[in-house]
């Protein structure tokens, strides 16, 4: 009997998961994913599971979560993985609106200063710089 599934090397993994290679080794450094042994001396072969598993990861990643929090995500229990879930995503959220605050803040103080600058345009020291540098 042939096994049609091919063979998931770490490249093979890569591809699918559409990551690099050295994301698979540094996601296993941070055992986010397991390597497996290598069999008979030749290449490692991954399990289906661990392109799945890396999917995860990159979507969590994208959701701001970082590499420790989806350590921990990765290791929930079945029965309370629901409400862990929803308190690490509120604490993301919250997370978020003040990091929302403090760019709009940024952003107005650094629009008033563009301003400044365009009504002394080409007149004496650039009012930015005077200001960073009281």
């Amino acid at each position: 009997m042939r096994d049609d599934k091919p063979e998931l090397t770490i490249g093979r993994v890569a591809a699918c998961a559409r990551v690099n290679v050295e994301t698979v080794r540094y996601y296993q450094r941070r055992g986010l994913i397991e390597e497996p042994e290598k069999a008979f001396g030749k290449y490692r072969h991954y399990p289906q599971a661990t392109i799945k598993r890396i999917q995860f990861i990159r979507r969590a990643q994208t959701l701001g979560f970082t590499l420790k929090d989806i350590a921990k995500l990765l290791c929930l229990d079945s029965e309370t993985a629901c409400a862990t879930m929803r308190e690490f995503a509120a604490q993301k959220v919250a997370s978020l609106e003040q990091e929302i605050s403090r760019l709009e803040a940024v952003h107005s103080s650094l629009s008033k200063l563009v301003c400044e600058c365009d009504k002394h345009k080409k007149r004496g020291p650039c009012p930015i710089i005077e200001i960073f540098q009281r």
